[in-house]
């Protein structure tokens, strides 16, 4: 621990009592680095885990975001329709923003401090971070994009049962007989089945329309009537929406935005991290600032009893006691700040890491278990350092893939600009069975239409007098029939449209050719700042090595012309301000090494984020995921 070295013999005592008058500061005390071996920088052959620590909460943190963690936000299409159409009649989801955190929940906390290293801060607040949770949803949010883009080629099921009836008066005594009401009745079951083709683009379609028909009109040949018409009918693009992959382009582009997410959450990962060791560095170096202060409190707080014993007995002025003591007040005064400070310092590390497994409104507080470790050999070179920036930045894999982005949609932009020339064909066939009532009619007498059926006459006749079209059957009859194809339609179409100047479609080519060049440019740029930030962290990291080397001579030195100024204070060769002023100095210097100490470790970690390998350096393995999938119904 930082001392000031004092021959006086109370020195000790007021030291201990010092730390008995000061529990609370003494909980949050960290172990200093003298005596105590510093932290090795995290390898990437990975650390064991302290068993102060259960290991349930210690497992590699999983920050790969597959396409299957969207699965549990998705419910089975068919199986939760009961529960959502209960859910409409319920108001389980109207729960006023006031009433999610109760009063009681508020004042809850934990007040246990744990002691844990930086690594394991970092683990457990990946785990357990709500803010980096939240943006752990957006690759998944992503990933359902993919599958909303893939949802164009789904096969579009429709259905239709209905019923319907008229009742209408006649309007010619012969369009009924023996009724004043003409009555129609009509049952329909159609149904269709609609695809988008993921290779040509092109809209195949299925219907299967069916009517059964009845009416009291005495004109209907076929009464009841069952009609089934199947068609089948594409409709295929040429030009416009037509082209090599071109079906599947709005799935590539919600890949890469998928891709893009991904990495954006890497990089938000990267600072979350950078921000997790600022914040438990900054413990360490409050921690020590206020071993600094305590210190010099207790030193000033001896000078004080003493100066007052000389004062009494007449071997010291006064001023040099007034003195002593303006220099205890300031001591004091700065115990207090120091204290603030690592109050503060710890909160905010608290609440980043959030080890809360009581589940309490405010969690666990956090001890760190490292300290800074000056002696840790640097490898990194500019060279070395901006391989692994190309190679691993989040930030600039992000911006390569906004690059493929830019680039699907120029592509997309280019197709539009053509016309749009399409075909159409379609081909149906129909049949009629029901029940075919025999008719007669003077024109069925002429010669003209064969006679088959004896339909009542007065007198009775023998001979075939009517005339019955050949549909007699039922329903299943008309479905065998249908396959005969006797009764047909066909159609072809082909449509043609184009903008006479095509200004739309032109101006978006533009924009998207824009957005390509900027997105080329902020990649060139960003890539040119990470070079200046490699360089920049190589300087303070090379930098901080020195000043760490510098500062702890500087405390030797104080340390020693301290000890040297009490020697000549008690033989009375110095005064109290001259011993105040070689006190101040090792303050002063013990500060700067606190300080130097914790801009080396903070340094490390600015490098490790600008080359993009701070994940790595903490075992943490981040790689972009995949976002492909194709469902069935996306193959053809």
């Amino acid at each position: 621990m930082r001392r000031f070295t004092s021959a006086m013999p109370a020195l000790l005592v007021l030291s201990i009592l010092s730390a008995l008058a000061r529990p609370a500061a003494a909980q949050y005390t960290s172990s200093s680095k003298y005596g105590t071996s510093g932290l090795q920088a995290p390898s990437l052959s990975g650390q064991a885990i302290p068993s102060a620590i259960p290991q349930g909460e210690m497992a590699l943190p999983q920050v790969n975001v597959p396409a299957s963690a969207a699965n549990q936000f998705e419910r089975n299409p068919v199986l939760s329709i009961p529960s959502e159409f209960a859910g409409q009649w319920t108001t389980a989801y109207q729960v006023a923003p006031e009433n999610l955190i109760s009063e009681k929940y508020l004042r809850s906390m934990d007040n246990t401090a744990r002691k844990i290293t930086l690594k394991e801060a970092i683990y457990i607040a990946i785990n357990n971070n709500p803010a980096l949770k939240a943006s752990e949803l957006d690759p998944i949010a992503a990933t359902e994009a993919v599958r909303g883009s893939n949802a164009a080629f789904d096969p579009d099921l429709t259905a239709q049962l209905d019923t319907e009836k008229t009742v209408e008066p006649v309007t010619s005594p012969f369009q009924t007989l023996g009724s004043t009401g003409y009555v129609q009745k009509f049952y329909d079951w159609n149904f269709a089945v609609n695809k988008v083709s993921s290779v040509t683009n092109g809209t195949f379609g299925i219907t299967f329309d069916n009517n059964r028909t009845y009416t009291n009109s005495s004109f209907a040949g076929v009464n009841p009537l069952y009609q089934p018409t199947l068609e089948a009918s594409l409709v295929q693009p040429l030009l416009r929406n037509f082209g090599w992959g071109f079906a599947t382009l709005n799935v590539r582009l919600s890949e890469s935005a998928q891709r893009n997410a991904q990495w954006n959450y890497g990089s938000a990962l990267q600072q979350f991290v950078e921000r997790i060791g600022n914040d438990y560095w900054a413990v360490v170096g409050a921690a020590e600032n206020l071993e600094v202060a305590e210190s010099a409190l207790k030193f000033n707080a001896d000078l004080v009893r003493i100066n007052r014993i000389s004062v009494n007995v007449g071997t010291l002025a006064p001023i040099d006691l007034q003195e002593a003591q303006s220099a205890a007040a300031t001591a004091e005064a700065n115990v207090y700040a120091a204290e603030a400070a690592l109050k503060s310092s710890r909160a905010q590390l608290r609440q980043d890491v959030m080890l809360n497994p009581a589940g309490t409104f405010l969690p666990e507080n956090i001890e760190p278990a490292d300290v800074p470790n000056p002696e840790e050999e640097i490898s990194d070179n500019e060279e070395t350092a901006l391989e692994r920036m190309v190679e691993y930045s989040p930030q600039l894999g992000g911006l390569r893939e906004a690059i493929r982005t830019a680039l699907l949609q120029v592509k997309f932009q280019q197709n539009q600009v053509l016309p749009q020339l399409n075909i159409g064909t379609q081909f149906g066939v129909t049949a009629i069975t029901g029940t075919t009532p025999c008719s007669t009619s003077n024109s069925l007498t002429s010669g003209k239409v064969p006679l088959n059926c004896i339909a009542p006459a007065i007198p009775p006749v023998t001979t075939p007098n009517g005339f019955r079209l050949p549909f007699g059957g039922i329903y299943g009859d008309a479905l065998s029939k249908m396959l005969n194809a006797q009764y047909y339609n066909y159609a072809a179409v082909v449509t043609f449209e184009m903008p006479l100047d095509n200004a739309a479609a032109k101006a978006a080519l533009a924009q998207a050719r824009v957005s390509y060049e900027q997105a080329r440019l902020t990649y060139r740029a960003t890539l040119s700042q990470s070079v200046t930030d490699i360089e920049a962290a190589l300087a303070n990291l090379h930098a901080d090595v020195k000043r760490v080397q510098a500062t702890k001579e500087a405390v030797f030195y104080a340390e020693k012309s301290l000890r040297d100024e009490q020697v000549r204070f008690r033989v009375g060769m110095a005064t109290t301000h001259d011993l105040l002023q070689f006190q101040s100095e090792l303050v002063t210097a013990q500060g700067n090494e606190v300080s130097t100490d914790i801009d080396l470790e903070n340094a490390r970690l600015a490098l490790w984020f600008a080359e993009g390998t701070l994940l790595r350096a903490f075992n943490i393995d981040f790689e972009v995921q995949d976002p492909r999938e194709t469902p069935w119904y996306a193959r053809f």
